[in-house]
């Protein structure tokens, strides 16, 4: 059964506390269990675990705290668990995590977060999704939207030097650089949260009126700016607004405020994770690389999405 828990020195106490006949256990450190989106992805994991009677998984909670994963890596590694499936805080972390975990000779599953090519040298599969491909997508709607007319864009960003930050934005870019009536005037980064974007949408209106187009890494930061062209009083005709992950909350203000979100199953990308560290502990060959497609939704499609959740 899967189990969130702060794995502390006292909780862990033992090895052979995970030492359970026929049980393959699997430690999870995560970022943070209070991301929305990630506690779909945990969902994901629960599902797996459910269907399996022979898989523990653990998960932890490291706030968004860089030393605390590393910390609850260290103890699944004395643990000895089957199998280490980590959603980093940063993609910088995972060089450390990956020397820890080949060291220990246990196999190592990245999740979501994409690290460069010399850290995924010493780890054994990522599943994910390919973040440029939001980018576009998103981009490629807000085109179709604008069909001709001149787009003055804003771009929120997640936090500065993420994978999905970088690519998000640079498929975006690479879109909008084909259109001559489409130019980006602002990007700010809003750390993928609401309150932070709702703050900097403000800012920008107030600055820059022309402003016509506002385009978020994330559902959580466009509906930030959402809530703040409302406040200032703006209306769907003025303003088009698009996310990435299609989020419950994002789906429920497609047509709303909302005009276009890239569904990004966290569900799928748990799921698909905690099958293939199931896979690794018992010494099967999976594939390194292991992509879950995004999927453009529009406000016909809301109800669809939802029933997914």
């Amino acid at each position: 059964m899967i189990k969130k828990t702060l794995l502390a020195a006292s909780v862990i106490c033992s090895i052979s506390s995970f030492a359970i006949a026929d049980t393959y256990v699997i430690g999870a450190p995560m970022p943070s269990f209070a991301d929305k989106w990630l506690s779909y992805l945990f969902e994901g994991v629960s599902d797996f675990d459910a269907e399996h009677d022979n898989v523990d998984i653990k998960l932890t909670d490291a706030n968004e705290d860089p030393s605390k994963m590393l910390n609850d890596v260290d103890n699944f590694i004395d643990a000895q668990v089957s199998a280490l499936l980590v959603v980093p805080t940063d993609v910088a972390i995972v060089k450390p995590i990956a020397k820890k975990a080949s060291r220990a000779g246990i196999p190592l599953v990245i999740v979501n977060r994409l690290p460069d090519s010399d850290a995924m040298d010493n780890v054994d599969a990522y599943v994910g999704s390919e973040s440029i491909q939001a980018g576009i997508i998103q981009a490629e709607s807000i085109v179709g939207m604008l069909d001709g007319k001149p787009g003055n864009v804003a771009i929120l960003m997640g936090v500065l030097g993420h994978e999905a930050q970088i690519n998000r934005t640079q498929g975006n870019k690479q879109v909008f650089d084909k259109h001559p009536n489409i130019k980006v005037v602002a990007e700010q980064e809003g750390r993928w949260d609401r309150a932070k974007a709702l703050q900097i949408t403000e800012d920008w209106l107030q600055a820059n009126p022309d402003i016509n187009v506002i385009v978020a890494n994330n559902d959580e930061m466009a509906i930030g700016a959402l809530l703040a062209a409302k406040k200032a009083g703006k209306t769907d005709a003025d303003l088009i607004i698009s996310g990435v992950d299609a989020t419950p909350d994002a789906l429920e203000y497609l047509g709303n405020g909302l005009d276009s979100t890239v569904f990004q199953s966290a569900k799928g990308q748990g799921y698909k994770g905690a099958e293939i560290a199931y896979k690794l502990a018992q010494k099967e060959e999976v594939q390194k690389m292991n992509w879950i497609d995004f999927e453009l939704v529009k406000e016909s499609q809301k109800e669809a999405y939802l029933s997914q959740y």
